[in-house]
């Protein structure tokens, strides 16, 4: 009996809550979300800009001291081509460890012409001989 007593004095306040609910959201807000939206990707775009004039242009690096390129052999594995003011350095880089693995000229890159002469062996020849190890060790 309790309970049905309770029950029907919050069924009024239920249905006054109901007509008096919120009118939707207009266009105006709408329109005010996405200018405040394009201010502030404008924003980042102009420091951007800005933070690019003030230094010069210069992605990585400074000085004597640039990375070239860069490429990841994994998700912790990357190799990076640094250049050393006149040398340019591949390094790889391991976790806890970073490794000289090869220096050049600046500027020079192996040419297919180098490795038909034999300075560099073809991908396809090493890959060949790596099978043709693990095919004599079975």
């Amino acid at each position: 009996m309790l309970r049905t007593v309770f029950i029907s004095a919050l069924l009024p306040s239920t249905a006054l809550a109901a007509d008096a609910a919120a009118p939707g959201i207009g266009a105006g807000t709408y329109l005010q979300a996405t200018f405040a939206l394009l201010l502030i990707v404008g924003l980042l775009f102009a420091a951007t800009w800005a933070a690019r004039k003030v230094s010069g242009g210069k992605r990585f690096g400074q000085g004597n001291l640039r990375v070239i390129s860069g490429i990841a052999l994994g998700p912790k594995e990357r190799i990076v081509l640094v250049e050393v003011e006149e040398q340019w350095l591949v390094i790889g880089i391991v976790p806890g460890q970073i490794r000289t693995l090869h220096t050049l000229p600046k500027g020079s890159t192996p040419t297919a012409g180098n490795a038909a002469e034999g300075a560099l062996p073809a991908f396809a020849d090493w890959l060949q001989t790596i099978r043709e190890r693990g095919q004599g060790a079975q």
